[in-house]
């Protein structure tokens, strides 16, 4: 820790993505396989749930955000999974297209997705370092 710095970071809490449409955001996410932990349509939020983690994926609703392709600027969210090339076919059997083939990197393979306002969403697994990931095979 910086010695000018009074606190101290304990983890993540929410990843927050902002969404048009709360409908079509969580129907999206569904069929990517993500499921809602909650959802309160009248703060204009819903949760979703990523493994045993009790952070999340928040989507917000924000009604001035209309439908974009995704932007290589912008951030982007990585999440584990056992088997990132399976992710792959899953999403495409859901209806969702891959940005790109799955791609090898580092720990293994991972492949990425847009949702409709461009927020993109990476599938990671550690198949190179499994020693480093949360799934032990």
């Amino acid at each position: 820790m910086s010695d000018d710095v009074s606190y101290e970071l304990l983890g993540f809490d929410n990843v927050l993505l902002p969404v048009g449409n709360l409908g079509a955001a969580v129907e999206f996410y569904g069929r990517a396989g993500i499921p809602v932990a909650f959802r309160l349509d009248e703060a204009g939020i819903a949760l979703l749930k990523v493994g045993k983690e009790t952070p999340g994926l928040l989507l917000r609703l924000e009604e001035e955000l209309g439908l974009r392709p995704p932007l290589w600027a912008s951030a982007r969210v990585w999440l584990e999974v056992s088997d990132a090339r399976a992710a792959a076919d899953a999403l495409a059997s859901a209806g969702i297209r891959p940005l790109a083939p799955a791609f090898p990197v580092a720990t293994g393979w991972t492949v990425e997705i847009a949702d409709p306002w461009g927020n993109v969403i990476g599938f990671t697994d550690y198949g190179k370092r499994p020693e480093l990931g949360r799934h032990q095979a």
